[in-house]
């Protein structure tokens, strides 16, 4: 229990366009080490584009002072696989649609991603 109290998970999302300035953190989730996020977001971009695009989110611990560690992310976009290559095409089908879904992190930091140190 000590140990989650010390737990300070946050959630940043990019995106699409790639640029530090389109970065955006959740709150941070104090004391836990199952955090759970209600939090919605959303941006314009005309359809056609975003099919170019893709989406990253990546899970941190929140430390005050220090970098914060890495806990896992995914990407969601035309070269993901399986339910998130599912999920992405199934917003570009249908973009007026509101979507829902669980994804699994992976514990690899994307490549192209502008969260990296």
């Amino acid at each position: 229990q000590a140990y989650a109290e010390q737990e300070r998970p946050l959630v940043e999302y990019l995106k699409p366009d790639m640029e530090k300035k389109s970065k955006h953190k959740t709150s941070v989730k104090k004391k836990t080490l199952n955090p759970e996020y209600n939090e919605e977001f959303f941006y314009e971009i005309a359809p056609p584009e975003l099919a170019q695009k893709s989406l990253e989110i990546t899970v941190w611990d929140y430390d005050i002072g220090k970098s914060n560690d890495f806990i896992g992310g995914t990407t969601l976009g035309l070269g993901s696989q399986g339910e998130r290559l599912r999920h992405w095409l199934g917003c570009l089908q249908t973009p007026d649609q509101r979507w829902e879904q669980w994804h699994t992190l992976t514990n690899q930091l994307p490549a192209s991603s502008a969260f990296a140190p």
